[in-house]
């Protein structure tokens, strides 16, 4: 399954490393990223695959709020299917 992350907020160091760490920590392959700073915030876009192990899109937003509230940043994680799905209407 493939999912897109967003993730945002305030600009300081580690967060790239922070969200990036906790995927590997679940297995998740990340196959695109873009990021952008806009002012003093932080916008970074990624495209991952879900193991089989790792396909619960509810367990893994509960694992990256853990992320998001550690480092002050709004993590949404949805399948790619409805990502796509939204954004073509």
């Amino acid at each position: 399954m493939y999912a897109i992350i967003t993730v945002t907020g305030a600009d300081h160091t580690g967060i790239i490393a922070a969200v990036t760490t906790a995927l590997a920590e679940k297995d998740i392959n990340i196959l695109d990223v873009s990021q952008t700073l806009m002012d003093k915030w932080f916008t970074m876009i990624l495209r991952v695959e879900l193991g089989d192990s790792s396909s619960d899109i509810a367990g893994l937003q509960k694992h990256m709020d853990e992320v998001g509230e550690r480092e002050a940043l709004v993590i949404r994680i949805q399948s790619e299917a409805l990502f796509t799905a939204v954004n073509e209407i």
